[in-house]
């Protein structure tokens, strides 16, 4: 029997939203599914303890690995990773890592189709980066390597013989001495980048960026799972909404912005979702069930990529990714016989 299982490192699925919402979409789909954890699986007979929706309940059960993963959670343990790497000789894993932002930055660059869309970004070793950005740009950004959720993101401006450094809703000065050692501590506890700050503010003075969630569908195809702007609820320069940012819908949010060019962005927005997924997914070796695309937006209306997320979140839109999700996992079992 065929099977999509789910891996997460919580011990039982009820307190995985998704869950639900992937055992739901499976029964109406004729999909099967279980959810099962790292501690479930017996390497030696290639079985796994797993959990299975029956009858309006979760039941546990004795099952065969899956054909295919759904790897929620990366392995936090050297033993998860022990069992990660078993599973992947067996099973196909629907999730894959893009890498650090360097790593994208790099491939996208290398590839020129979308180098013109990059933000210029250097790795953060020192005060010489700072010094080299500050001859060109008025105001820099300084964000960790990983994806961090908006944490950890430091923005410089120059003032005179001083350095303001702005994080979160405070603000602190440095003189150039004082500058190098900050950096200097910064980079005792993490990698980061330094790159040009791209300003995009709503009308009212608030920053923003545009999400872009894209799935592959049963077919194996690229769809646009939702559009939406992320817009900072506080003065923070940063729009994440586990940061504090809230969530709007995309095409009020155009009209309001940009007036009569609401509907150019829109188009330059679509089509970018729509041909940018294709093109990145020919940069790995493996192909990615879902991305999650950080764009600005300029004055002269030009698009930015920020960022590219493997995991985007889905907070409150399970069964939205689950209706592409699950049919995608059917896919790529039939794919591989």
């Amino acid at each position: 029997m065929k099977m999509v299982g789910m891996l997460h490192h919580r011990s039982q699925p009820h307190r995985v939203k998704k869950a639900y919402a992937c055992a739901a979409v499976a029964k109406m789909q004729d999909i099967n599914f279980c959810y099962f954890t790292y501690s479930g699986v017996n390497k030696k007979d290639k079985k796994i303890k797993g959990w299975v929706f029956q009858e309006g309940k979760w039941k546990r059960k004795n099952l065969n690995y899956p054909e295919v993963i759904i790897n929620l959670s990366n392995p936090k343990t050297k033993e998860q990773s022990i069992v990660t790497k078993e599973l992947k000789k067996h099973c196909i894993f629907t999730s894959h890592s893009v890498g650090n932002k360097l790593t994208v930055y790099h491939k996208l660059k290398n590839k020129k189709k979308y180098a013109s869309y990059l933000i210029p970004s250097l790795p953060l070793t020192g005060f010489g980066e700072v010094t080299a950005f500050f001859q060109q740009y008025q105001k820099l950004v300084i964000k960790p390597l990983s994806g961090n959720k908006g944490k950890n993101v430091y923005f410089l401006e120059q003032q005179d013989a001083h350095y303001l450094v702005t994080a979160g809703l405070s603000s602190q000065k440095y003189s150039q001495n004082e500058l190098e050692v900050w950096i200097h501590q910064l980079l005792l506890d993490n990698r980061y980048l330094i790159q040009p700050f791209i300003l995009c503010r709503t009308n009212a003075g608030l920053t923003y960026d545009i999400r872009i969630h894209v799935q592959r569908n049963g077919r194996g195809r690229w769809e646009i799972n939702l559009i939406y702007p992320r817009i900072s609820g506080t003065g923070k320069l940063v729009s994440n909404v586990s940061s504090g940012g809230y969530r709007g819908d995309w095409v009020p949010f155009l009209k309001a912005e940009f007036g009569q060019d609401w509907e150019e962005v829109r188009g330059k927005l679509e089509s970018f979702a729509h041909a940018f997924p294709r093109h990145f997914d020919s940069l790995y070796p493996h192909s990615f069930d879902e991305l999650g695309i950080d764009v600005g937006i300029d004055e002269n209306l030009k698009l930015w990529i920020f960022e590219v997320n493997w995991r985007p979140g889905s907070k409150h839109r399970e069964f939205e990714v689950a209706k592409r999700l699950l049919p995608y996992c059917a896919y790529l079992m039939k794919k591989e016989g």
